[in-house]
């Protein structure tokens, strides 16, 4: 019953964009054959111009500029929604929300998560015999759901958000005043609570030193594993955290991102140290930026969405606009994935489930539609299309959740819904809209 219980729990918490699960450290035994080992990394709130490599402007992520360099980078890469839960659940299934079950993001209130007849990534894998950082295995490390989603000293309430964005020459906030910075929540290990309040701004190595960890022992232990890391950074409240190189009176966003990328590169050099040849590193986002956290959001590069931003509304997160579901993506793995190449083939987080199930030499589960594809060609450097065709779900900007508004079809998406949260007031809907996108383009035709 603790088992079915900590499952129930882990699958619900971990969507929300902020746990972070890894396997007990007592491991024994080895598996026949060279198998591959899987870390994968996801970013919340990522903006696609977050990322130095994709966007000039960007001048905080060394470390992934690094591995960009040192492996693939994919400029037309998307989550399977523009929300943390369902992009989440998505990527542990290859599933989108209308078939997996998850179509919203999960709260403090919610009181289940993940259907317990879907297959997630490490039970494959399990049956490949991977061990697995991941949901409701083994060992859990973590908080419990969003790191905006706490409790006050009055049991029940959540700290208000920031308040909304100065317009105009008006005053700027006081970050440190008017924006939660901190929250009640609790710190678990497996089913004990060893931390509450959390301190955010010790997360990020904690997080890391766990990582770090995880690879050292399992690449001793001489089993393939997977590993999951899912960040907090960079969804807020951004932790209030002085880099030693950061400049007084630096943007908390860019102090932010480079405490992030310090933390995936203490990850990939950990890697790097102990299981270079055979560890495939995949980077990337589960959304684009909370644009309506104003200086506390990521960039969106060139998808600005001038159409929809023209109207009042938001290009970023929680819209089928480019913004919110384009995202950074980066994979490595030395001598198998070609160095320094740019691809633009139209891939998605769904792409993961089946191409890792694939390089692990598992089988999918039967008796199930997916809605990823294996795409290690594209990762060999071997192909370049990609999907012909990407659907785009409803994320919580207009109608209903889940639904499919917008599809991609090659260079061209058609919008049936074009609403978008608004910025500040107004919202806007147009039905039929068909939008040609070249590489590298706006969202602006």
């Amino acid at each position: 019953m603790g088992w079915l219980f900590l499952k129930v729990l882990l699958a619900g918490v971990s969507f929300s964009g902020f746990l972070y699960p890894l396997v007990d450290f007592c491991i024994s035994g080895k598996t026949r054959g060279q198998k591959p080992n899987f870390v994968i990394i996801l970013a919340d709130d990522m903006g696609w111009g977050d990322l130095g490599a994709n966007w000039a402007e960007t001048k905080d992520t060394a470390n992934l500029d690094k591995m960009a360099s040192e492996g693939m980078r994919f400029v037309d890469f998307h989550a399977a929604a523009s929300t943390c839960s369902p992009s989440r659940a998505s990527l542990l299934t290859g599933r989108l929300g209308l078939r997996n079950g998850v179509t919203r993001n999960f709260a403090v209130t919610s009181v289940g998560g993940l259907p317990l007849n879907e297959s997630t990534l490490a039970e494959v894998l399990q049956q490949a015999g991977y061990v697995t950082g991941m949901i409701g295995f083994d060992y859990y490390f973590g908080i419990p759901y969003s790191h905006d989603m706490g409790c006050t000293d009055t049991p029940g309430y959540n700290h208000p958000p920031c308040p909304a964005c100065p317009q105009g020459d008006g005053p700027s906030r006081n970050l440190q005043r008017d924006c939660y910075t901190d929250m009640a929540l609790p710190l678990y290990e497996n089913l004990n609570i060893v931390e509450q309040p959390v301190n955010l701004s010790s997360l990020a190595q904690k997080y890391a030193e766990k990582a770090t960890q995880f690879i050292q022992h399992t690449s001793t232990s001489g089993r393939p594993f997977l590993l999951y890391v899912a960040l907090a950074h960079m969804h807020v409240p951004l932790p209030v955290t002085q880099l030693p190189a950061a400049p007084r009176g630096r943007r908390p966003y860019g102090a932010g991102l480079q405490e992030m990328d310090g933390l995936v590169g203490q990850i990939k050099d950990k890697v790097d140290h102990t299981a270079k040849e055979n560890t495939f590193l995949w980077f990337t986002g589960d959304n684009g930026p909370w644009a309506q956290k104003c200086e506390l959001a990521g960039s969106v590069g060139p998808f600005t969405g001038l159409w929809q931003t023209r109207r009042g509304g938001s290009p970023a997160k929680q819209t089928t606009w480019e913004g919110g579901h384009r995202v950074p993506a980066l994979a490595y793995w030395p001598g198998r994935v070609p160095v320094n190449v740019t691809s633009t083939a139209l891939l998605s987080v769904l792409d993961i489930f089946p191409t890792v199930v694939a390089l692990a030499q598992a089988s999918l589960p039967q008796g199930r539609r997916f809605d990823g594809v294996d795409v290690s060609e594209v990762l060999f450097g071997r192909s370049q299309p990609g999907h012909r065709v990407l659907f785009h779900p409803n994320s919580g900007a207009a109608g209903e959740f889940g639904a499919l508004q917008t599809v991609r079809l090659e260079r061209y998406k058609a919008f049936y819904i074009t609403a978008g949260k608004e910025v500040p007031a107004l919202n806007s809907r147009t039905n039929g809209i068909i939008s040609g996108i070249k590489r590298k383009s706006h969202d602006s035709k």
